[in-house]
């Protein structure tokens, strides 16, 4: 469309068929201006150069022809990538305004003052290459952003230092990389109204999980101050995670993770209206930058954002401290997970790995063994080592030409939206950010192996580990009648199997969810006076700061660790099995040793359904109890099915039912369904009774295998004889499918014999099983068994 100043044109007159004008970061900014302002979401007002100020700029001073002899120089090997870079931006850094370009700039900058009401109203100055965040290059980093800037003549400075952005070594290499003719990339500089985040707070924002792809899930990370220490990777934020397909319904909160970072500094406006980082306080450090209401509020804009673009999105956002107004500041494409093939699944394993030295936030899901290579400072970044593992303590894009040539990354700090993690992202490298002392435990030359292949907890394990990797294509697996189920129970990893077509999972273990999540015996939270140890006090005290009462703590970390496991494959049925622990486990959690008794064989003690209506219990399971009702109601997952463990009789069955209908959940309210373990011989025989107190039974094969062979399923000298294919515990399998079905109850079957028996498989399908549930590395395996056995 035609505009009268060709050298400045408003925000809100650009829209994103104006990459080649303004770049795509403020084609972005104008496109949600003019589209999405009505929708509430929020962009602060400004201007921008168009691509032709920058080559009038060029041509006013005479670079173009000096700018290309550099390059040439470069390419011809006549000059190094240094020395070419430092001489283009002196030379742009040295030239004068034409004077309508300056003028239509400083023009654009009072109305903006006169809108804000300040003559010098502050402003955040940001580039936008016009090549910027096209779908086959990222260019995100490369060039400058200036904040804080005040007065005019403080601008055109800092609109001079952004073109010269365009020529950082950086820049000038990824160019060469791509295959981009520097000459006909041009610069746009955007001038926005500054957001006071420096009094409030900032962070990143994608419209997909970064790590697996899973588009049902918002990521947020936040941090106190301006935002750039999350972009750069300089402080460890918060954390968060919102299930999108639950954001409009009234009522929800679907919020499935949130993770406390320890932000150690925060970036704030020094009195010259400079940038600079202060420590946080300890009290910053132990609250969230977010309210919930106001992860839910950021989470819708990445939604409309997202639907408005039609793909995935990477955004920028900050919420100003004096209005608590939140704005969004940046948004392009996502150009990591949204492009890969969603028609294959790798899978990584490491064999027998060495002791633990470390733990991050893990990027990707890849596994490798080498040698660390430590570098501490961007200036010794040529002391790299190719194919090493880089550690160090946080990155920039300084250091993009040694990242690409690494094997592996580990950080000292940053999320998952920091520059370490997005750019391993794009490399296809594992990284682990976030680890806190890498730099102090690992050593140079130190052989390790780094792995995230378990999820969101990266390890680094000592030694040179096999690492093996498996490859499925997803595309032409075959879907049998029988259900083929997932068994989980790792939150972290939960995410990563989206792309399998599972028909749900058929068991969620609450205990590890408990043990690693949690970490306290939920009788200790309940009842905290009777913890008697001081030290157990102390961390128990630690890990509940901010929660009152202390069991509060219990159901919501214990609700947002099962609620991905949930999320993964809504709304197919997600079956979580109440807490399972010995006695001796659970005697392990904190301050539990207050709480259980001391048993001679845990494994047919006080477990299971025995304790969940015991006075030495009850209020635990209460906490238990009270978790689900949330994940069911206030988070929406509708989908989740409740599941006793070791329920003797049909008497006991009675008396859980009741306890947990104290506590939000009664059998067929609002759609819930429980079943039971199928694993004592006591629930084969009396399989109709149990039929008609439960909807349905899984066969845990481990325990009834045991149980119907009286072999203790952990002793060595018995172990050839524990056959879960014994005829024995067959027809204990036949027995209780045939009657629970006469009844109307469902039956599944969680456990590893299918998957590693395709003969094991054909029995279950011809003894009518409705699912069997494995973990994800035997799944394929076990649909292909599946399929075979209905064929025959």
């Amino acid at each position: 469309m035609a505009r009268s100043n060709p050298h400045t044109v408003g925000l809100d007159e650009v829209r994103r068929s104006d990459t080649g004008l303004v770049g795509g970061k403020n084609a972005s900014l104008g496109e949600m201006i003019r589209a999405l302002g009505s929708k509430g979401v929020h962009v602060p007002p400004g201007f921008a150069t168009t691509a032709d100020a920058y080559r009038s700029y060029l041509s006013f001073n005479g670079l173009d022809d000096r700018i290309s002899a550099e390059l040439e120089a470069l390419a011809t090997a006549r000059t190094t990538l240094q020395h070419a870079g430092e001489t283009i931006r002196a030379l742009i850094l040295g030239g004068d305004w034409p004077a309508k370009t300056a003028e239509e700039i400083l023009a654009n900058y009072r109305r903006l003052g006169q809108s804000a009401g300040d003559e010098n109203c502050p402003v955040a100055v940001r580039s936008s290459a016009t090549a910027e965040d096209l779908p086959e290059a990222s260019f995100a980093g490369q060039q400058e952003t200036y904040l804080n800037i005040t007065g005019g003549q403080a601008l055109l400075v800092a609109c001079k230092k952004c073109y010269a952005s365009l020529f950082t070594d950086l820049a000038i290499s990824y160019r060469q990389i791509h295959g981009f003719d520097h000459m006909q990339v041009a610069l746009s500089v955007g001038v926005q109204q500054m957001v006071r985040a420096d009094t409030g707070g900032a962070g990143v924002m994608f419209s997909i999980d970064t790590e697996s792809g899973f588009p049902d899930a918002v990521l947020i990370n936040a941090a106190w101050g301006l935002g750039e220490n999350v972009v750069q990777g300089a402080v460890d934020p918060d954390e968060f995670q919102v299930f999108k397909p639950f954001l409009e319904t009234p009522g929800l909160t679907p919020i499935l993770e949130k993770r406390l970072g320890d932000k150690a500094v925060k970036m704030i406006l020094d009195r010259d209206g400079s940038t600079r980082n202060v420590p946080t306080s300890t009290a910053e450090r132990a609250q969230f930058v977010l309210s919930d209401d106001e992860i839910l509020t950021l989470a819708r804009y990445a939604k409309v954002i997202e639907d408005h673009y039609g793909q995935p999105m990477d955004m920028e956002w900050a919420r100003d401290g004096v209005t608590g107004r939140i704005y969004i500041v940046q948004a392009r494409p996502e150009t990591v997970q949204s492009r890969l093939s969603p028609g294959a699944l790798r899978s990584y394993s490491v064999k027998d790995p060495g002791p633990a030295l470390l733990t991050g936030l893990s990027v990707g899901s890849a596994a490798v063994a080498g040698r660390v290579c430590m570098i501490e400072n961007a200036a010794d970044i040529d002391q790299f080592v190719d194919g090493s593992i880089l550690v160090t303590g946080t990155t920039d894009p300084d250091w993009m030409p040694i990242m690409k040539r690494a094997a592996a990354i580990v950080t000292d700090h940053g999320g998952r939206t920091s520059h370490a993690a997005i750019i391993s992202r794009e490399l296809g490298l594992p990284a682990i950010v976030g680890c806190g002392n890498a730099t102090q435990i690992l050593h140079d030359q130190q052989d390790v192996t780094v792995s995230c292949a378990g999820g969101e907890d990266g390890v680094v394990t000592e030694g040179v580990s096999q690492v093996s990797v498996s490859e499925e294509t997803l595309e032409d697996l075959p879907r049998p009648h029988t259900q083929v189920m997932l068994n989980l129970a790792n939150p972290g990893a939960a995410l990563r199997w989206w792309r399998l077509p599972v028909d749900g999972v058929g068991l969620a273990r609450m205990e590890f969810v408990i043990s690693n999540t949690v970490r306290v015996h939920p009788m200790a939270l309940a009842r905290f006076d009777r913890v008697t140890d001081p030290e157990t006090r102390a961390q128990i005290e630690q890990l509940t700061e901010g929660y009152s009462p202390k069991s509060a703590y219990f159901v919501d970390r214990l609700a947002h660790g099962l609620s991905r496991i949930a999320a993964f494959c809504y709304p197919k049925p997600v079956v979580i099995r109440m807490s399972d622990f010995k006695t001796n486990e659970y005697a392990d959690l904190l301050g539990g040793r207050d709480f259980e008794p001391a048993e001679e064989n845990p494994m047919i003690g006080f477990r299971g359904a025995s304790r969940y209506y015991s006075e030495k219990y009850r209020d635990g399971f209460a906490l238990e109890c009270q978790a689900i009702a949330r994940l069911r109601g206030q988070m929406g997952f509708k989908n989740v099915i409740v599941m006793i463990p070791f329920c003797r009789t049909p008497e006991e069955a009675d008396r859980v039912l009741e306890v947990m209908a104290e506590h939000g959940l009664k059998r067929g309210q609002d759609g819930l369904k429980a079943y039971v373990m199928g694993e004592i011989p006591s629930n084969v025989l009396r399989a109709a009774e149990f039929a008609e107190r439960f909807d349905g039974f899984s066969i845990g094969s481990n325990d009834l295998t045991q149980l119907t062979l009286g072999i203790d399923r952990d002793s060595e000298a018995l172990a050839e004889l524990f056959r879960e294919d014994d005829p024995a515990v067959l027809w204990m399998i036949e027995t209780v499918i045939r009657e629970a079905h006469k009844a109307g109850a469902t039956v599944g079957f969680c456990g590893q014999a299918p998957s590693n028996n395709p003969a094991y498989a054909r029995r279950l399908v011809g003894f009518g099983i409705d699912s069997i549930s494995v973990t994800p590395d035997s799944f394929v395996q076990v649909l292909r068994n599946a399929v075979e056995a209905e064929a025959d």
